[in-house]
């Protein structure tokens, strides 16, 4: 099985799109992940960069973000918004999306609704749609997400299970078996290392890591194994090491405690060795 990486947009704002694109290739990625607006000059330039990179490579791996926040508005007004913002999305032709999907508060039933909306328009539409677990999300903790898969069994997630260890406070000892459900529905990874006390170490590859790192990449293999058994051709990993505020930073200054760019690319290299391209 192929293990492709993907590289975050997030962080890289201040870049124009072609100098974002040209730096994702420049670094041996094989797609991007990205939160587009849903107008302006950096969005068309993007979409011109996009044609011309499907150009060059037909495999090329394109993820858009679905994240809209709910507003004091309905719950039907919510979905509408929200099944908009899909349908523009799918517009691109994406390889998939990735959705931020409902919240921590509305209720298993009004979360249903959301999960429900997303796969109608992925079924009529034939692009998949994956939802990530995270904080303030349905998915936010993992036992919380069981029943969820209970009622829909081809439900795919994207795992970045560093939220989970923030919410339980632990590298979930304690929640083998929990874990060993929701492992199987991960059709994308989020590789990035948190703790008990945060989404995101200031370096993974400081020693002071190693453990939470081996933990993690022991999900992460675990996963991989599992979609090689299945019989899958490739699958897709994001480094998403982000920008401060998840970076560590220093107090007064604000100046973050490491380089996110230089982490991310550290991460895809390491896990290129971990997995083979």
């Amino acid at each position: 099985m192929k293990v492709n990486f993907t590289c975050t947009h997030w962080g890289s704002e201040y870049l124009d799109a072609a100098a974002f694109m040209d730096k994702v290739k420049l670094n041996g990625y094989d797609g991007v992940e990205i939160n587009l607006p849903d107008q302006g000059d950096f969005l068309n330039e993007f979409l011109s960069e996009l044609d011309d990179s499907f150009e060059k490579d037909p495999n090329f791996i394109f993820i858009p973000q679905q994240l809209i926040a709910p507003e004091n508005e309905s719950l039907n007004d919510f979905i509408k918004r929200m099944e908009k913002n899909l349908m523009r999305l799918v517009s691109y032709q994406p390889t998939y999306i990735h959705s931020h999907t409902g919240t921590d508060y509305f209720s298993f039933d009004d979360n249903c609704r959301i999960i429900e909306a997303c796969m109608n328009i992925a079924e009529k539409t034939g692009i998949r749609i994956l939802h990530e677990t995270h904080r303030g999300r349905f998915s936010f903790h993992a036992a919380i997400l069981l029943p969820y898969l209970q009622k829909f069994p081809e439900l795919e997630l994207v795992g970045d299970f560093s939220h989970f260890c923030v919410v339980s406070e632990s590298l979930l000892q304690n929640q083998v078996e929990i874990l060993s459900k929701v492992i199987p529905q991960v059709s994308h990874i989020h590789a990035r290392i948190g703790y008990n006390q945060g989404p995101q170490v200031n370096d993974p590859f400081a020693p002071e890591w190693d453990n939470h790192m081996k933990v993690f990449e022991g999900w992460w293999k675990e996963i991989i194994h599992q979609k090689k058994e299945k019989g899958w051709q490739a699958f897709n990993i994001t480094p998403e090491f982000g920008p401060a505020p998840y970076m560590p930073a220093m107090p007064f200054t604000l100046q973050p405690l490491g380089n996110q760019w230089e982490i991310n690319v550290k991460m895809k290299d390491s896990l290129t060795n971990l997995f083979g391209k």
